[in-house]
């Protein structure tokens, strides 16, 4: 880990009010995407508050072994460059069914168009990718967890 990631979340635990009560570990941290460029837009996207929200395939955090996040769960987004960009809290998990997907739930994504059928068209790609790699299949029945999220650092002005 970089020492600008170390910095970035003491800065984020010295702005805490005195008495709040602090993490004891930091977060994970990691980046969207599987490409520069799209890491780094969603990062942006992510920090003026336009992408409040993310998709994982339920059998990737299975394949490799990870829970699947929960509400209160922090972590820090950072570039393609792994600089970081700001600290996230995951405030809803739903698993449902990648046809399932609502229209609303893409619009919050925050990505392309914000439509269900761009949603679909950049997730199916980046799923079958992810799931051939695991030895799958995608399909449109495959459990996805739809997160929402909040930036809690640096503080979105409104």
């Amino acid at each position: 880990m970089n020492q600008h990631i170390k910095d970035f979340w003491q800065t984020y635990l010295n702005s805490l009010p005195s008495d709040a009560n602090k993490p004891d570990t930091m977060p994970e941290y990691w980046h969207f995407c599987n490409d520069e460029e799209s890491a780094n837009h969603l990062a942006e996207l992510t920090l003026n508050g336009t992408k409040r929200a993310t998709a994982g395939a339920v059998w990737s955090y299975e394949a490799e072994g990870e829970a699947i996040p929960q509400p209160g769960d922090l972590s820090i987004i950072v570039n393609w460059q792994e600089e970081p960009v700001c600290i996230i809290e995951i405030t809803q998990i739903d698993i449902v069914p990648y046809n399932e997907v609502s229209e609303e739930f893409a619009r919050v994504e925050g990505e392309g168009d914000k439509s269900l059928s761009y949603w679909k068209k950049v997730h199916w790609e980046f799923f079958s990718e992810e799931m051939e790699a695991l030895g799958r299949e995608a399909e449109e029945s495959m459990p996805v967890a739809c997160e929402r999220f909040r930036v809690i650092f640096p503080e979105i002005k409104a």
